[in-house]
């Protein structure tokens, strides 16, 4: 919260990483019971909702109501409504939600791949991210507004696709997007991918019931913490945390929205391996990733060297706080 810009009603420089550093803080105040920072959605809320010209908030026009043509940033928006929803019970944030839905919704597109998400407003790639984002939104809205079929139908059938496009590979593991083919573009394995393919997993566990789709998203989690891209030497890893590189601003806030979804899983299941793997993070962020002002780093292993040392900033703060809370 030391970063956060109160004039602006935001964590400066970075447009969904605030919203993403948002959700983290809200997700703090439903786990830990505190309310001091109500004041910080409100805030977030009504600023920010306005329009904004291209470089004062993004490098893209923000058009108002959180939205612009990066449709997977709007999305990050919209899950942050919700969250904010589940925390006051105000209306005007899942109203919020809802318009935001609406307008990613209207980049679901059949004749290119049979489905998904485009990425953007030119229409140019579908991703993982995108996808999950998706599928999470319209699974939260219809948990959350009775007597709804249409976001029901919007998840599962995004759902559907998502588990049949190819995106999710042998091993697994959600690979970043499609090919103009619609083929699996091999594309990097991100940590907040996968974590998105299990929240919106868990997501439409919760609205359905359906056993199968819990077993798939456990398939997720399990190949994501065992030993591999993801997890070496039992630590969450991003690719970008060799200490012979450094993660850029996007990157450094990844690990803990995976974090932050497995500790819903955890939730729904009550595996005790998933609470196991928390806690070694945790452990780890605080016994090894913490300095003497209680600032967090990127990576949570606390490796560092001259030319790449441990970040630490408030995106890598936000992100170790999910992992912080996953081990609650």
């Amino acid at each position: 919260m030391w970063a956060y810009q109160p004039d602006t009603a935001w964590w400066l420089s970075s447009w969904w990483n605030s919203a993403d550093a948002l959700t983290a803080l809200m997700a703090w105040m439903r786990r830990s019971g505190r309310t001091d920072y109500l004041w910080v959605v409100d805030r977030s809320f009504t600023v920010d909702k306005a329009a904004f010209p291209a470089g004062q908030k993004s490098t893209d026009p923000i058009e108002g109501d959180f939205i612009s043509r990066a449709v997977d940033d709007a999305a990050w928006w919209g899950l942050a409504w919700v969250q904010a929803y589940d925390l006051t019970r105000d209306p005007k944030y899942l109203s919020e939600a809802t318009v935001i839905a609406n307008y990613v919704n209207g980049f679901w597109d059949t004749s290119t791949c049979g489905g998904g998400v485009w990425w953007d407003r030119e229409r140019t790639y579908k991703n993982a991210v995108t996808i999950g984002l998706y599928v999470r939104l319209a699974a939260s809205l219809h948990n959350r507004i009775a007597g709804d079929t249409t976001w029901l139908n919007r998840a599962v059938t995004g759902w559907n696709w998502f588990t049949g496009s190819g995106l999710i590979n042998a091993s697994g593991l959600v690979n970043d997007g499609l090919t103009g083919g619609c083929a699996n573009n091999g594309g990097t394995v991100y940590t907040y991918n996968q974590g998105l393919a299990i929240g919106a997993g868990v997501e439409v566990y919760r609205a359905t019931g359906n056993g199968a789709v819990l077993a798939t998203t456990r398939r997720l989690a399990d190949a994501a913490i065992t030993a591999g891209p993801l997890t070496r030497n039992g630590l969450l890893t991003e690719s970008c945390d060799a200490t012979t590189s450094t993660c850029d601003d996007n990157a450094k806030q990844f690990k803990g929205i995976f974090m932050r979804y497995l500790m819903e899983l955890a939730d729904v299941t009550g595996q005790a391996s998933y609470r196991a793997y928390a806690r070694t993070q945790a452990d780890s962020v605080w016994n090894a990733d913490r300095d003497s002002l209680n600032r967090l780093g990127e990576r949570w292993s606390g490796a560092g060297s001259a030319a790449y040392p441990n970040v630490r900033d408030w995106r890598t703060q936000a992100s170790a706080l999910g992992a912080l809370l996953a081990a609650t």
